[in-house]
């Protein structure tokens, strides 16, 4: 791709967007915290200078966070130019966040501060999910990772994310579940469930856009302002961050890219999920009767990574995209060998004119949608 498609400022940045009118301080608060929060260590200057804000008004929002305990100031520099500037960055323990992956054969629940780290991190395993039992086991997940946290913390502590497939009620017979989990989870309320238990506002995600923020939020600045995000998962989760907004859609599940049909045979169009995902691979070692076998991983990774490369140039011809981001669940050496593949798969396509977008794995892997389950009611809460 060609240098002028590489960003030069950071989706984060507020850009002017701070709202003036007094009696909208909700909102300029909310992007001096965004400053803040994805340009660690700014001065005040610093901060009105991307906000967009008069000098006063961001003292004094300032003030009002600090002591609310969302930020914390540094040691004053010296020895620049102009007056001594004092660092702020956002403070750990100023707000905390659950994620919850609900997958089809696992749940991953994390625990996260401010900063997006993970302080705790607790995973099940499962045939299918069951809707009759297993809200009541996230809520005791909840309860086991916050009881670290002081009295204190805990009243910081405020939000739920879970994330879940779309469409999972209807598709539980592809992890062999019952015909009557599908009445349960049609008539499950997982909001007013998990709130019930928990106490904590829930919100609920498709499981491809939360991973896809997390690995967004996770990129270095400047992050583009249009990503392409595959979680090869046990099947493929996937997102799309078009002109800096994540596009979830009406019902909260766009982007499903892995529902979209690959051809390359006489064989008739599949979904890329039957293609290009750990089941796909675990039918493979079936149909060979081998768990391992080097050659049936490449010959796995090969098919998956032409199916990616259409997937994404459809994708693309909606979303021009200079950055692809991939993740899978098999661990660091397959996601890397994987990106690798896609990255000759896309200069192969038999198309005119097509930049293909850089490709990156991701840094978070299997913990992707529940990180990004935490972060991103937590980030719509404050930023």
């Amino acid at each position: 791709m060609t240098a002028s498609n590489e960003p030069t400022r950071d989706i984060f940045d507020t850009g002017g967007r701070g709202v003036r009118h007094q009696g909208l301080r909700r909102a300029n608060e909310k992007a001096v915290l965004t400053v803040i929060g994805f340009n660690t260590g700014v001065s005040n200057a610093e901060i009105s200078r991307l906000s967009g804000l008069a000098p006063q008004t961001v003292s004094a929002i300032l003030v009002d966070l600090e002591q609310s305990g969302l930020i914390e100031r540094g040691e004053v520099l010296r020895g620049r130019r102009g007056q001594p500037a004092t660092p702020i960055q956002l403070r750990a323990s100023g707000a905390f966040g659950i994620g919850v992956e609900l997958s089809w054969t696992h749940l991953d629940a994390v625990l996260i501060d401010m900063h997006a780290n993970v302080l705790r991190h607790q995973r099940i395993e499962y045939l299918f999910p069951d809707a009759s039992t297993i809200f009541t086991r996230i809520a005791e997940i909840v309860s086991e990772l916050t009881s670290v946290l002081s009295p204190a913390e805990r009243e910081r502590l405020l939000d739920l994310g879970l994330a879940m497939p779309g469409r999972l009620a209807e598709n539980l017979e592809l992890v062999g579940a019952p015909p009557e989990q599908e009445v349960l989870w049609r008539g499950a309320d997982p909001v007013a469930l998990l709130h019930d238990a928990t106490g904590l506002e829930v919100t609920i995600l498709n499981d491809g856009n939360a991973a896809c923020w997390a690995e967004l939020i996770a990129l270095e600045r400047p992050r583009p302002a249009n990503v392409l995000y595959f979680l090869v998962s046990r099947y493929v989760a996937a997102g799309i961050v078009g002109d800096g907004a994540l596009w979830e859609g009406p019902t909260g599940n766009g982007a499903n890219l892995g529902s979209m049909l690959v051809q390359f045979d006489g064989s008739g169009p599949r979904e890329a999920h039957f293609m290009a995902s750990a089941w796909a691979l675990e039918q493979k070692r079936t149909e060979a009767h081998a768990e391992e076998d080097g050659d049936l991983v490449t010959a796995w990774i090969d098919q998956s990574a032409r199916t990616l490369a259409r997937v994404a140039f459809n994708a693309m011809t909606v979303v021009e995209s200079p950055l692809l981001v991939i993740d899978t669940v098999l661990g660091a050496e397959i996601t890397k060998r994987l990106a690798e593949r896609l990255v000759a798969e896309l200069a192969a396509l038999p198309v005119r004119g097509f930049n293909p977008p850089r490709v990156v794995c991701g840094v978070h892997g299997k913990l992707a949608p529940a990180i990004g389950a935490a972060e991103l009611p937590m980030f719509r809460r404050y930023f």
